[in-house]
């Protein structure tokens, strides 16, 4: 079995990592972590888990968490990057679901978190942790960066036209929208239901933190630095992501090949599902699942190509997809643990 620590578990990206790992029969949680929680029993703040955990919620104990196999981080910007040095040294295996080892420019990653990195050289070390790109990679980690949950829905909706050349990589637009949960669990007057409730709003349109994370990864694909407009929204729902994508094709003659090329790069993708041409992913369809569905549109007389990405930002977006990683970091089946199917209604 592999025993697995969680450090920051009282969040929404915590209880659903516990949910998932509650199911999966390779892995034996050891510890869940919070400073300001401690001593509570697990099933108290999550009844939803009673019968599947004895936990209790500890402070962080270095000695602990080095006796486990994987370490998750569940935890804001800045509190993984202190603790990580201990633990790789320790020969432990991690997981980091914060943003301390996605950008790799370290002057834009203080840019956008407000303080100097403390770990440059394991920012180098790191894997990108999105297994549609970086499968190889991954399972030879020793740190996992898992992606954000917006660069998740946008990356794969526009990895395959950037990766043949189809599009003008210099002018994307990413028009985005998510469920009040991505926020996170902690106590803010905007994201009161009072507040949120049968409004919709854009966020972050004159800039966000997940840009150059977006910027990063669709750069790579591209083997250029690309263009892209990204604007996130708050929909007044708890969970789910939705992705409308714009790019123009270089040449129309393309539109034709565009289902199947989708088709072709997903097939072999587990958690990724190409729906026919002109369908409308739901987020719905995803609640709960370690999936991400999209579909294509083309609008009359336009070379637009319009790609429709949907994700639950707690699972593929988050949780889901750190439990997929993991278990391509132990050789196990990509899909252990994650093959339920999305809650309906």
């Amino acid at each position: 079995m592999i025993k697995i620590g969680i450090v920051g578990g009282t969040g929404y990206t915590g209880v659903e990592l516990l949910r998932i790992l509650a199911v999966h029969p390779e892995v034996e949680v050891k510890c869940i972590t919070s400073r300001s929680e401690a001593g509570m029993p697990v099933a108290d703040m999550y009844p939803n888990l009673r019968g599947y955990f004895d936990l209790v919620f500890s402070v962080p104990d270095p000695t602990v968490l080095a006796g486990c196999d994987l370490v998750f981080f569940a935890t804001p910007h800045g509190v993984a990057m202190r603790m990580i040095p201990e633990l790789m040294a320790a020969g432990v295996r991690v997981v980091d679901l914060s943003a301390d080892y996605r950008l790799k420019d370290l002057d834009t990653w203080a840019q956008w978190y407000g303080m100097p990195h403390e770990t440059p050289d394991w920012v180098a070390k790191a894997v990108y942790g999105l297994p549609e790109v970086a499968r190889e990679e991954i399972r030879q980690a020793q740190l996992v960066a898992n992606p954000g949950c917006y660069p998740t829905a946008v990356q794969l909706g526009f990895l395959p036209l950037l990766e043949a050349g189809l599009v003008d990589s210099a002018r994307l637009i990413a028009d985005a929208k998510s469920g009040a949960s991505g926020a996170g669990r902690q106590g803010k007057i905007g994201m009161l239901h009072g507040e949120v409730g049968e409004s919709f709003k854009a966020y972050g349109a004159s800039g966000h933190r997940h840009l150059p994370e977006i910027r990063q990864g669709l750069s790579a694909a591209a083997g250029r630095e690309v263009g892209i407009t990204f604007v996130p929204h708050l929909v007044p729902m708890v969970r789910g992501i939705e992705a409308t994508l714009y790019a123009e094709l270089n040449d129309v003659a393309d539109f034709e090949r565009l289902q199947s090329l989708f088709e072709t790069r997903y097939q072999d993708e587990p958690f990724v599902d190409v729906m026919p041409f002109g369908s409308h992913p739901e987020t719905r369809s995803v609640r709960g699942a370690n999936q991400c569905r999209m579909a294509l549109h083309r609008q009359e007389q336009s070379n637009m190509v319009i790609v429709s990405s949907v994700i639950d930002n707690l699972v593929k977006g988050a949780a889901g997809q750190a439990v997929q990683n993991m278990n391509i970091m132990f050789g196990l089946d990509e899909a252990m643990g994650l093959n339920a199917p999305a809650l309906l209604p």
